[in-house]
């Protein structure tokens, strides 16, 4: 593969813009809001920064890629002449199938259509389109430049051809491929999320204070980041719609999203990107403070 249009330049789309723009890709960037578009050049352009400080690309590279990616508004052009789509748009599901729904209409019948969700179920996502066989699911992980692995997920129409492919792709970019059959948030959170779910319970009740809970699964289970710091960096918003994916995919109310997660989340404190959440965010965002909560 040589180009590729990703749709969605939020966090997600950012980061996946520019690992593929980092191994050769040239690539679309496409999202209709302007200022979005603006803050996900500027990002990617402070972490190529953080990249050659490191010491993992340097100065030439950081141009190569900012030159391979086209920051787009215009849709329907930006997919005619790729070999792969990846939709990393929010987790919604009607929202994401229209998208995909669209993308088979406008692109040829030999391009792949990818979706970064998280959850959702590729099958359903492909379900009515003309050529569900080309159809996948590319579960990154965030900070995608940094994390080794992504989750693909293999619809019931989905041809090995295109597993083929995006596995070979996932490779040349420098990342592990593993392959998982299409069911409720994947394996990765279908066993991540009840464990951020049940250290919110372990809050709730008062058993343990943010700080306490986060260096306990740090310290003594060698995590390398605690579950309720891991959930701010998620975002509070996605847990959430993760856990109900699980509940009504599984129809077992041990994934019933805790309720102080769900108060939280309408209360608009949904972690990193709000700058509060299980931790506060707005001194130094290197430096998060954990939230007493009075339970």
């Amino acid at each position: 593969m040589k180009k590729i249009a990703v749709i969605g330049a939020g966090t997600m789309g950012t980061g996946i813009a520019h690992i593929m723009a980092q191994y050769g890709l040239k690539v679309s960037l496409i999202d209709l809001n302007e200022k979005i578009l603006a803050e996900s050049q500027k990002i990617i352009s402070i972490n190529t920064d953080r990249q050659i400080r490191k010491g993992v690309i340097n100065e030439k590279q950081k141009k190569i890629i900012l030159s391979s990616i086209l920051f787009k508004k215009e849709f329907n052009e930006s997919v005619r002449n790729v070999e792969l789509v990846v939709e990393a748009i929010p987790e919604n599901f009607e929202l994401k199938k229209k998208i995909i729904k669209d993308l088979d209409l406008m692109c040829k019948a030999n391009v792949i259509i990818s979706s970064n969700t998280s959850s959702l179920s590729i099958s359903s996502l492909a379900d009515k389109t003309h050529y569900p066989d080309r159809i996948i699911g590319m579960h990154f992980m965030n900070p995608v430049p940094v994390m080794p692995l992504v989750e693909i997920v293999v619809g019931s129409s989905t041809s090995k051809k295109t597993v083929d492919s995006i596995k070979a792709l996932t490779k040349k970019i420098n990342k592990n491929p593993l392959v998982v059959k299409d069911s409720p948030g994947f394996v990765s959170n279908r066993i991540l999320l009840p464990m951020i779910n049940e250290a919110i319970e372990t809050l709730s009740q008062g058993v343990a204070d943010v700080y306490s809970i986060d260096q306990i699964m740090k310290l003594g289970m060698g995590h390398p980041m605690g579950p309720l710091r891991l959930a701010d960096l998620i975002g509070l918003d996605v847990c959430l719609s993760v856990l109900k994916v699980l509940e009504n995919g599984f129809g077992d109310k041990k994934y019933s999203p805790n309720k102080l997660l769900i108060k939280m989340v309408e209360e608009g404190n949904l972690g990193c990107k709000t700058k509060r959440g299980f931790y506060g965010y707005d001194k130094d965002p290197k430096k998060p403070y954990p939230i007493i909560f009075n339970i």
